[in-house]
């Protein structure tokens, strides 16, 4: 079994040359030694908050390329590293620029180098449409794993017991995100309805047509007529890379409070992908989830509770800590409960019903 170094590797080539590389970027900004290191620190604190914001969506991933073909899990860990890295972390923050201020690409990137508190403002003013989007998707994709009836271990119990008898009911995890919609419609001021409607409906839309793709991509694919999987997984490498979008709006909006330099912004989110994507590989490759009875729970529940911090956002804002530290909370305490459940029942499978 390949040693945890091992599969640290990349991710550790890849942050010391983003941390030398933001140095270089903060000397040639300030010219000073104070610049390149004020510089170098924001990246690193970038790659923690990203990792910190992103750990469960780790433990998601590997629960959903367990039941991939061996092809498609390549092809998401190296293909999905760049969409990743590059569409989210680069691209995805100068469309919201392109789209907001009515720039082209080009203009975009010029005013992202030379007036960053602008593009900033820009990016902050979009916030609302991006968590209200981002929170509806991420309460389906949460709400879909509580509501399963073929869920057979239960955490919380009896929390879960009854959400999943809820479940029975067909529609039900889209009735709970539109009434989350009307609660949070409550409290908007009217000038701000329309944008929050609109982005969240969009939201559960994106989620139906990617679960509903999925399935028809699954079934469809199959094997080629020189034998090789054609079409199999694609389904489940789109909803991958659109949760993992999903999940990465709060931390790209979140890094414009420590920093307004797109580049920079890019290296330390950027660091801190890679360290998500070879923790996903470690869990698939290790079976984490199956020695580990109830982190998979622990990744929903943090998954949950983001989807409601993101709609809380859209009223008020919420510090990065609060969000990284209950989402980690939810996966530490998961951890714990995994260990002493191991303990007093050595030697059972994870089938065993609660």
């Amino acid at each position: 079994m390949r040693s945890t170094v091992s599969y640290m590797k990349w991710p550790f080539i890849v942050t010391a040359i983003g941390l030398l590389l933001s140095a270089f970027i903060g000397w040639e900004y300030e010219k000073t030694v104070g610049g390149a290191l004020s510089f170098f620190l924001i990246a690193a604190i970038l790659a923690v908050l990203e990792i910190s914001l992103s750990f469960d969506n780790a433990i998601v991933n590997a629960q959903k390329l367990k039941n991939m073909t061996p092809e498609w899990q390549h092809r998401f860990l190296t293909w999905g590293i760049v969409i990743a890295v590059f569409g989210m972390r680069i691209v995805f923050p100068l469309l919201i620029v392109v789209v907001a201020a009515n720039l082209g690409p080009w203009e975009a990137i010029k005013l992202a180098a030379t007036e960053p508190d602008q593009y900033s403002h820009i990016i902050h003013e979009a916030h609302l449409p991006i968590a209200a989007f981002g929170g509806a998707f991420l309460m389906l994709v949460a709400l879909r794993y509580f509501f399963d009836e073929a869920k057979e271990v239960d955490w919380i119990r009896g929390v879960e017991t009854g959400l999943r008898k809820v479940g029975e009911i067909r529609g039900m995890e889209v009735g709970f995100v539109l009434i989350s919609m009307l609660i949070v419609l409550h409290f908007l001021p009217a000038e701000k309805e329309h944008t929050f409607v609109i982005a969240a409906i969009w939201g559960v839309v994106t989620y139906l047509v990617v679960d509903a793709l999925g399935h028809v991509l699954d079934r469809w694919g199959g094997k080629s007529s020189n034998g090789d999987i054609a079409k199999a997984g694609l389904g489940g490498f789109l909803y991958l890379e659109v949760l993992d979008a999903s999940f990465s709006f709060d931390g790209v909006i979140g890094a414009f409070a420590l920093t307004q330099n797109l580049f920079l912004i890019a290296i330390g989110l950027g660091i801190g992908a890679m360290y998500v994507r070879s923790m996903t590989v470690m869990l698939v490759e290790r079976g984490t989830l199956a020695e580990f009875r109830y982190l998979e729970h622990g990744a929903f529940w943090s998954i949950f509770s983001l989807a409601i911090i993101m709609f809380v956002q859209t009223l008020h804002p919420v510090p990065e800590y609060i969000t990284g530290l209950l989402g980690a909370g939810f996966i530490a305490v998961a951890f714990f409960n995994s260990l002493a459940w191991r303990r007093k029942h050595p030697g059972e499978g994870d089938a065993h019903i609660d």
